[in-house]
């Protein structure tokens, strides 16, 4: 559970009242720079493939008349702000399982929830349909499940990327931006904070204020994440994380205990980061014609440089093959 902070008083209140926005206004908006986002989703993720696979995997159900299981291509879904864990296998029906809080997926039964051992995460904005795009490649690529983290997005995310966050998301991450501004509006507009943020208030020990959560680790995402490598009784063994991601994935290991990174495998695609923490095998890619990985790099430099650009959607070549990059990687 999040970790309560201290009531304002009364005059407090009256007086931060007048920086809340009503959530009927902003809420769409947020929908709206989301919706966006899912259309640059097609252009970086192979969601035909996704979209193509999952169509031919639900024909025999359909053919019978059954009821298909629900899927993450509805308009709703798409434009949703609020982030999610999407387990997916591409290998078992009915492929896609959706959570809606870490502390529940902690806490569930199911034995696929335990035995998943790898994450992904995807970049600036990305939805769940970008988020299972990526993680459905590389399922196929390893006959394996992968938990997808689709980041939550909120009023913060529209900000930073009102001011370049897809150009310059390592210098945001370095300024820790998303941070600060969101513990801005959770301060002044604890409602308007809340919108996008329901995957990272269900993180265990989560701090907030006013209600609302803030970030420890610099995202929702990062968040989310370190929450599930610190409490999962079996740990992840390979994270993937492309573009903003892999910056993601570096925030959220960074202040694990020892035992808990230890022989874990982190494969970075398009934006490679900083190898310091001790017991994790580092597989960096970066694509010569990518000039946006570059741009964020940092200073960082990959181990692999693949004839390829920032997309890992084949339609639109050079694309990265992420599947077949991170089978690779997990053989060597």
């Amino acid at each position: 559970m999040a970790t309560q902070d201290d009531p304002p008083t009364k005059i407090a209140e009256l007086l931060l009242a007048a920086f809340e926005l009503p959530k009927w206004l902003v809420e769409p908006a947020v929908r709206s720079c989301r919706l966006f986002n899912t259309a640059l989703d097609f252009i970086f993720y192979d969601v035909p493939t996704l979209r193509t696979a999952l169509a031919a995997k639900d024909a025999p159900m359909q053919a019978r008349g059954e009821k298909l299981p629900s899927r993450i291509i509805g308009f709703d879904a798409l434009s949703d702000p609020e982030g999610s864990l999407l387990l997916i296998d591409a290998t078992t029906a009915p492929y896609v399982h959706k959570y809606q809080s870490v502390e529940k997926f902690l806490e569930s039964p199911y034995q696929e929830t335990r035995d998943v051992d790898i994450a992904t995460i995807t970049g600036v904005g990305s939805s769940a349909l970008g988020s299972a795009a990526l993680a459905w490649d590389i399922s196929v690529a390893l006959e394996k499940p992968v938990l997808a983290i689709v980041p939550g997005y909120g009023v913060a995310d529209v900000v930073l990327q009102g001011l370049g966050g897809w150009f310059a998301f390592g210098l945001h991450d370095f300024l820790s931006s998303k941070t600060l501004i969101q513990t801005g509006l959770a301060t002044a507009a604890p409602e308007t904070a809340r919108i996008g943020r329901k995957l990272a208030a269900s993180t265990p020990q989560e701090p907030t204020a006013r209600g609302a959560p803030i970030f420890r680790y610099g995202s929702g995402s990062s968040d989310a994440l370190h929450a599930l490598l610190e409490h999962r009784v079996i740990p992840f063994r390979l994270l993937v994380g492309h573009s903003k991601g892999a910056l993601q994935i570096n925030n959220a290991i960074q202040s694990l205990p020892a035992e808990r990174t230890r022989g874990l495998r982190v494969v970075t695609l398009g934006c490679p980061i900083g190898e310091n923490v001790a017991g994790v095998d580092y597989h960096q890619y970066l694509g010569l014609f990518d000039a946006l990985g570059q741009l964020n790099a940092w200073g960082h430099w990959p181990d692999h440089w693949p004839p390829t650009w920032h997309s890992t959607n084949p339609v639109l070549p050079p694309a990265m093959a992420a599947g077949k990059i991170t089978s690779e990687s997990a053989r060597d």
